[in-house]
C-alpha cells in the first residue's frame, strides 16, 4: 500500500510546492572529494546507506554514473520485521536503506558518501530526515568490508571537522547484518511517481541538487 503519513505530510505542505522546492535544492551542501578513498580493482562493488525515506536515495543514486542498479529495503533489523508496515513504530531496527552496485573504475565509494551527504541526508540528525522522524528513517553508513569502513570514518572526520555544518555530525558507522529488499511497490517509486506530493515536495529537491551541484556524475539515464 501507498505510504500514506508521508503523503498526507506532503499534501499538507501542498501551497508551499511552488517556494519550498527549489529552496532544497538551493540549501544543498557541495562537500568535498573524500580525502582518503583508495582504488578498488573489481569491476563491481555493493554499497549499503540509509539516508531517511529510501524512494529519494534510490531515486538520487539510480541517476549517478557508475551505478549498475539500485535497491530499496531494510538494514539491521531481523528478516521477520523485514515489512514496510512493521517499521513504523521504531521498534524492529531497521533503517530504510539502499543496496548500490556499482563500478568502482566510475564512482568510488567516497564520491557515494560524498553525494548522500550533499544532496540526500543531512548528517547531523538523529533518527530523522525531513519530515520523517524515528530510528526507521536515520542516516547511516553501512560498511561492506574494511576498506569501506576505512573510508567512511575518514570521511565523517574530514566533513566534521570542515565547518560545513552548524551541528556536529553525528551518522553512525554501522555494522552489516543483512539487506532486505522492500516490497515490490517501493522499487523506483521517485521514477515511477514522480507526481507523488511527497515525491515533489522532498524528493524531487533532491535529484535536482544532483544535477545542478554534480553535472559530471549524473547518468545520462536511469539505472534500473
Amino acid at each position: 500500500m501507498p505510504a500514506l503519513r508521508r503523503i498526507v505530510a506532503a499534501l499538507l505542505a501542498a501551497p508551499l510546492l511552488a517556494q519550498c522546492a527549489p529552496a532544497q535544492a538551493e540549501n544543498a551542501v557541495k562537500l568535498p572529494a573524500a580525502a582518503y578513498d583508495p582504488a578498488v580493482k573489481a569491476s563491481r562493488a555493493t554499497a549499503v546507506l540509509a539516508g531517511g525515506c529510501f524512494w529519494g536515495v534510490e531515486g538520487v543514486f539510480s541517476n549517478v554514473k557508475g551505478v549498475i542498479s539500485v535497491e530499496s529495503g531494510y538494514h539491521g533489523g531481523s528478516k521477520a520485521t523485514a515489512r514496510y508496515e512493521l517499521t513504523h513504530d521504531g521498534t524492529s531496527g531497521h533503517a530504510e536503506a539502499v543496496r548500490i552496485v556499482y563500478d568502482p573504475a566510475q564512482v568510488s565509494y567516497g564520491t557515494l558518501l560524498r553525494i548522500l551527504f550533499s544532496v540526500v541526508a543531512d548528517p547531523t540528525l538523529r533518527n530523522r530526515q525531513g519530515p520523517d522522524a524515528g530510528p526507521q528513517y536515520r542516516a547511516a553508513i553501512v560498511p561492506m568490508d574494511a576498506t569501506q569502513r576505512q573510508v567512511a570514518t575518514a570521511y565523517l572526520a574530514q566533513i566534521g571537522k570542515g565547518g560545513y555544518f552548524k551541528r556536529p555530525v553525528i551518522v553512525p558507522v554501522e555494522s552489516y547484518k543483512s539487506f532486505y529488499p522492500a516490497e515490490a511497490n517501493h522499487q523506483n517509486f521517485m521514477r515511477l511517481h514522480p507526481s507523488n506530493p511527497y515525491i515533489v515536495r522532498w524528493d524531487a529537491p533532491k535529484l535536482a541538487a544532483l544535477k545542478k551541484l554534480f553535472p559530471a556524475f549524473v547518468r545520462a539515464t536511469p539505472a534500473p
